[in-house]
């Protein structure tokens, strides 16, 4: 995996915790930033309540909407990719993950101005420091 992987959009950084304690992390980091977390899905205890089994997975919804309507009053179709999202995975080898759609591929999808951009760019920093 790559923290570069810039050209499909999604950024990938190896977590130096298990899945669900980053996801712990992330959601502890996004709620002293004051900003709302809108959902943590948990895909693989979804999949065990379906019979189904699949290594740890969650999904942090989260945002500010001072920060997100902006960008969405700008160009509407931008509400396809906010409230930003983070997903906290581990690998068929127990490797932890954190993926994120990079700011800059959001930019370039959606046509949003630079200076827009800066209050949701903060995000590379926030799943950093979930990962340390």
């Amino acid at each position: 995996m790559s923290a570069d992987a810039i050209d499909n959009g999604v950024v990938t950084i190896a977590s130096a915790h298990g899945a669900i304690a980053t996801a712990d992390k992330l959601e502890a980091l996004i709620r002293a930033r004051g900003l709302m977390l809108f959902a943590r899905i948990d895909f693989s205890g979804d999949a065990a309540r379906a019979g189904l089994t699949m290594p740890p997975s969650q999904l942090l919804v989260f945002g500010n909407p001072q920060a997100g309507t902006p960008l969405m009053q700008a160009v509407p179709t931008a509400a396809l990719d906010l409230p930003l999202k983070v997903l906290s995975w581990e690998d068929a080898d127990g490797r932890a993950w954190l993926s994120y759609n990079a700011t800059e591929y959001l930019r370039a999808r959606h046509g949003l101005d630079a200076e827009l951009m800066k209050p949701v760019s903060g995000v590379a920093a926030l799943v950093e420091a979930a990962a340390r």
